[in-house]
């Protein structure tokens, strides 16, 4: 009794507690709520695809070749399955666009989907994972043209990194697409004038073009009544191209590093 009195007497009931350090959803998480939310405000409904996929919805329905390099085995991570007689060897989805002929499959136009979904690739480095997420947008509907696709692209890029930055397309290459176009946005350091981070003012954000014909008719669309555009960029990417996050290594969002977790 004498010591637990002791004990009471020593206890000051006014000092603040200690309280428990509180957890919080990933850096990750939050950009795809983020993103989530800027394309759902215009019109865009949120999808879920299988990550083991079949060759056909990955590659084949999208219009790559037979020997195209991404379905190289040191490119793709092959699943250890029997292939499918129609819809060829398992896969990791390496992107998201495999979404795209599922979602025309199972919607008649007009499409506004937006798919969010982990994807894998053989590589790792400062800007690559082995798993990594991209978030794809696919509209078809009557007469869509690229000038819809420089509005949507305009809206994300001002709606997540801010008024100031701009967006631009350049021509490029894509199997799935045709035109297509790289995007890139104003760097968020020197707003587009140049600097040591982005040589020229600009920095590369992903991919994006009008859906290619075959595309549409592999996904059971009409291409004389419909066309569309389709966009896929990765979540960490943009993630680390946002103004204010200092962010070097892609892989250290997916380190146990808690004195860099924990600023966020």
């Amino acid at each position: 009794f004498q010591t637990s009195k002791k004990i009471r007497a020593k206890i000051d009931i006014t000092n603040p507690a200690v309280l428990p350090p509180l957890g919080h959803l990933h850096l990750v998480t939050q950009a795809i709520e983020e993103i989530t939310e800027i394309f759902r405000s215009i019109g865009f409904k949120r999808v879920r695809y299988p990550e083991v996929e079949w060759d056909w919805y990955a590659f084949e329905a999208l219009n790559f070749p037979p020997k195209h390099p991404a379905r190289d085995d040191w490119e793709t991570f092959f699943i250890d399955e029997k292939p499918h007689s129609k819809y060829g060897p398992m896969i990791l989805t390496p992107q998201t666009s495999n979404g795209q002929i599922r979602e025309m499959e199972q919607t008649k136009p007009p499409i506004r989907m937006l798919d969010i979904a982990k994807c894998y690739r053989r590589q790792s480095d400062v800007s690559h994972a082995p798993m990594f997420h991209q978030f794809e947008g696919l509209v078809v509907d009557s007469d869509i043209s690229i000038a819809h696709l420089k509005g949507v692209l305009d809206f994300f890029v001002k709606s997540y990194f801010g008024e100031k930055r701009k967006s631009r397309i350049r021509p490029y290459h894509f199997e799935f697409t045709e035109p297509s176009f790289e995007v890139d946005i104003t760097c968020g350091v020197c707003l587009g004038s140049g600097c040591k981070l982005c040589k020229e003012g600009w920095l590369e954000m992903g991919g994006a073009g009008m859906v290619h014909p075959n595309v549409l008719r592999n996904g059971g669309i009409d291409p004389e009544k419909y066309t569309g555009f389709a966009f896929g960029w990765g979540v960490e990417r943009v993630l680390m191209m946002k103004e204010g996050l200092k962010i070097d290594d892609l892989r250290l969002l997916y380190s146990n590093k808690l004195e860099f977790l924990q600023q966020f």
